[in-house]
């Protein structure tokens, strides 16, 4: 007797049957969730004007007002072009976004004269400046969703991408210092009172070729030659990519004067090879390259000096700060008494004194924050970061395409290892680096760059969590049985 099998029942056709949930846009959540950071943002500004003027401007409204406008102009690009996008990413962006203009905003009215303080314009200064550059931010990403309509769809062009990559991280490196350099880091293209860091964009076209060039040739990479005290090593001739990668974060590293974009870019392919192929021996070789590279140029800084006399001064003042504090090391040593000055609790949003930190309203504003908000309100940033790379995650995961999977990996753990390196620095646990502090720091460049990266994130998370078929709120999900049966799609998009 044969017995025929029967079909699985379409995701369309089983919306009352139990083991199935309705699939939903969650857009009203996010709507909710991102009116709450607002209000957080005109709290932080009314504190901010009681505690330098004494009393509560009835403008204190305005930028968090502007800011949600803008927000809201995305929010409303996500529901119609991404309506099953992830609804906590925006909100949480848009608060660290929202908080790191009021930040810069307070020290314009802190380095304003007095009699000025209360008349200072919301488009005025360094925090005028942000809320623009947000703008221009927030239109690219809607751009980019409006554009990109499949996260698949940029594979195809993920060799131009990394090429493109490639030219924009050494762009740098071979213009002349006048144009290039600033406080001795070699990241920069300035072109009159213009200025831009490509390395920033660079980490995303990098980060598409990476992840496409993996999904072709992770089951070449995920070969072992020989097991070792219980770890599976690659085969030899199969090292070529990584040691590639090793060389260029080496030539980023010795010819632009900094260590936190080298570690980036290293750290961000070591992170997706490991993704792609699970074995936990491709970091462990990683971090013995990055690790080795980085004390040969702090010895050839020590012995021969040339490119390398940069590193070594930036490792010997890591070493020890307080060895020259009025001078080399007078930014660092600044920096941690802001931080011991903060406290637990801090000294109140407007109550510290974060204008004599060099480049506070860049390198260093974590420090100037964390001097009026204490260990428990950074705790509390870090956590809203360590949210949108969580939920970064859960996309790649959830994601039915490898490319996809390696994609948002990447990307969240970009953003993740890009606060590290930051807060790494300031905190003396790595040495200082030119990296800005993603959404919070002044700077056009890398609030585009990072808004980008946060509409991919939108993108992939949008595919993950869209039903087959059907209207938002209408349409049934299985939860049970793997993806392929689930959805009806391969697991593999790209074929080597």
């Amino acid at each position: 007797m044969t017995v025929a099998a029967t079909p699985a029942p379409s995701p369309a056709t089983t919306g009352g049957q139990s083991g199935v949930r309705l699939a939903r846009s969650r857009r009203n959540a996010e709507l909710s969730l991102l009116l709450l950071a607002m209000v957080l943002v005109a709290a932080y500004g009314a504190t901010v004007e009681a505690n330098l003027l004494d009393t509560v401007t009835p403008d204190f409204w305005m930028p968090a007002a502007a800011l949600g406008a803008v927000f809201l102009g995305l929010h409303l690009v996500i529901r119609f072009l991404a309506p099953f996008a992830d609804p906590a990413l925006l909100p949480a962006v848009a608060l660290l976004n929202g908080l790191g203009v009021g930040f810069l905003r307070r020290i314009d009215l802190g380095e304003a004269p007095v009699p000025d303080r209360e008349s200072l314009a919301i488009f005025a200064g360094i925090g005028g400046r942000q809320l623009a550059w947000t703008l221009v931010s927030v239109l690219l990403a809607a751009g980019l969703l409006a554009i990109m309509r499949d996260h698949r769809s940029v594979s195809r062009y993920a060799y131009t991408l990394g090429l493109a990559g490639i030219v924009l991280v050494m762009l740098p490196a071979v213009l002349p210092r006048s144009i290039s350099e600033i406080n001795g880091a070699k990241l920069w293209v300035r072109v009159g009172s213009f200025s831009i860091q490509p390395g920033e964009f660079a980490k995303l076209a990098l980060l598409v070729f990476f992840a496409y060039y993996l999904v072709r040739k992770r089951e070449v990479l995920s070969l072992a030659s020989r097991r070792f005290l219980g770890i599976d090593f690659p085969r030899g001739r199969d090292l070529g990519p990584v040691v590639g990668v090793w060389l260029i974060s080496v030539l980023v590293l010795v010819f632009e004067k900094d260590l936190g974009t080298s570690l980036l870019y290293f750290g961000m392919f070591v992170v997706t090879l490991y993704i792609a192929t699970e074995r936990v021996s491709w970091l462990l070789i990683g971090l013995v390259l990055f690790f080795g590279g980085a004390y040969l140029a702090y010895f050839l800084g020590s012995t021969v000096g040339g490119p390398f006399a940069n590193f070594y001064v930036r490792a010997e003042i890591w070493l020890d700060p307080f060895a020259d504090p009025t001078n080399k090391g007078y930014q660092l040593v600044q920096g941690l008494l802001a931080l011991g000055t903060g406290g637990l609790f801090g000294a109140g949003p407007g109550g510290g004194q974060p204008e004599i930190l060099p480049e506070v309203q860049n390198d260093f504003i974590f420090a100037g924050i964390g001097e009026e908000i204490g260990l428990f309100g950074l705790s509390a940033l870090l956590v809203v970061y360590l949210l949108i790379v969580e939920r970064g995650l859960r996309a790649a995961l959830a994601v039915r395409d490898s490319f996809g999977k390696l994609l948002a990996g990447g990307l969240a753990f970009t953003l993740g290892l890009q606060v590290f390196v930051i807060v790494g620095g300031i905190s003396k646990l790595i040495p200082l680096t030119g990296q800005t502090t993603p959404f919070l720091s002044a700077g056009g460049s890398s609030l585009m760059a990072n808004w980008l990266l946060i509409a991919v994130l939108l993108r992939v998370s949008d595919g993950a969590r869209r039903p087959v078929s059907g209207r938002a709120g209408k349409a049934a999900r299985p939860t049970g049985g793997p993806p392929e049966q689930l959805h009806g799609a391969p697991t593999e998009v790209i074929k080597p």
